[in-house]
């Protein structure tokens, strides 16, 4: 099992930026990557970015390139998702999750363990 805990969220103005931290623990050797996911009301979840833990390669969706980065602290067990010039669009609850398979995945089926989600609010 592999326990997530994310943090950071919070009401933004358009344009803004936000970081959110999510924190790994338990049996965290059976990670092989990290992604963070959104869901919108009355809208699917939707993958976001994800990051190997090796750090060696990240995807983003083509919603947030350029914007947003993920990056992870393999020491400290934690993975970010730093959000840059947001739009109200990006408002949703940000879910971070693990794959403990090859290869970097984009489906949230992928994913076997969840955190209980953060809300973004980002006003116009």
């Amino acid at each position: 099992q592999v326990q997530l805990v994310e943090s950071g969220g919070g009401l933004v103005q358009a344009g803004g930026s936000l970081r959110l931290s999510c924190a790994a623990s338990g049996r965290t050797w059976r990670i092989y990557a990290m992604g963070w996911f959104r869901q919108a009301p009355g809208k699917e979840r939707e993958f976001v970015a994800a990051i190997t833990w090796s750090g060696g390669r990240e995807d983003y969706a083509p919603s947030v390139k350029g914007r947003f980065t993920i990056s992870r602290d393999n020491g400290k067990n934690m993975v970010y998702l730093q959000m840059n010039s947001l739009k109200p669009e990006d408002t949703a609850v940000y879910y971070c999750a693990v794959d403990r398979t090859y290869p970097l995945s984009h489906s949230s089926a992928e994913y076997d363990y969840w955190g209980q989600g953060i809300q973004v609010t980002v006003s116009s």
